[in-house]
């Protein structure tokens, strides 16, 4: 039994200076920094992470920036403005019939209150002939031709334009003598024979004095009733004027 217990005695001697040498090694180095752990100089790093969302910041970022040199404007013009441009061709009464397309100039840049240019000279105004007819009588001066704008084209992009449109050169070139002013004429004459021939108690020489009274009266009607054309020189000038706003994103 003494036996037993030395050799227990001397297993728990052992084990404790065991458990001590373990303790001595792990809290006895005086270079340890007990207030941070221990680093690990064989793991590998790894920045990825912090490079990829670095990427995607700066990407972030850069949006505000390129919608803010997107952003859009609207320049506008007014009720009731003038749009000055020349004809790229000519008109006649005589040749151009309703409902035909033409073409004219801006002439110079139109702009808004602001003074920014809406509509820049050398864009394209598209406009239609919506009623057009020759002066039938000396009476009428100016004979019949209306314009109405339908759109402007600039730098190649198409815009609708209301309003209408005035040829500012318009002219009135007489006709040749055609069949319906013959006409005139002869009626006159057939006329003025036959009432001749009734005054003179029906004798040759009234009808022929009544013929020849009777021409010359028709003569002067067909001149008072001779058509004239509406004539615009090509190059002519064309004022427009806007009934309705016009706007224009820039």
């Amino acid at each position: 039994m003494a036996g037993n217990r030395l050799v227990f005695l001397a297993l728990a001697l052992l084990a404790g200076c065991g458990g001590d040498a373990g303790g001595a090694r792990v809290t006895d180095n005086p270079n340890r920094d007990l207030q941070r752990p221990e680093i690990d100089a064989e793991a590998s790093l790894n920045d990825r992470g912090t490079t990829a969302t670095s990427k995607t910041s700066s990407k972030v970022a850069a949006k505000p920036a390129a919608r803010t040199a997107a952003k859009v404007t609207t320049r506008t013009l007014g009720t009731g403005t003038a749009i000055s441009a020349k004809l790229d061709g000519g008109i006649s009464s005589r040749t151009h019939k309703m409902g035909q397309k033409l073409t004219g100039t801006v002439s110079s840049d139109v702009k808004d209150k602001n003074g920014r240019v809406v509509i820049p000279a050398g864009s394209k105004v598209h406009l239609t002939i919506a009623a057009i007819h020759e002066s039938e009588n000396k009476s009428d001066k100016t004979g019949k031709l209306v314009l109405t704008p339908t759109k402007v084209v600039i730098a190649g992009r198409t815009y609708p334009l209301s309003g209408s449109a005035a040829a500012l050169d318009r002219t009135l070139k007489d006709r040749k003598t055609n069949a319906g002013d013959l006409a005139k004429v002869g009626v006159g004459a057939g006329a003025g024979a036959l009432l001749g021939t009734a005054v003179s108690g029906g004798s040759t020489k009234g009808a022929v004095i009544g013929g020849v009274a009777g021409a010359a009266v028709g003569t002067q009607r067909a001149i008072e009733t001779q058509d004239r054309d509406v004539v615009v020189p090509s190059g002519s000038r064309l004022k427009v004027t806007l009934s309705a706003p016009f706007r224009r994103a820039v």
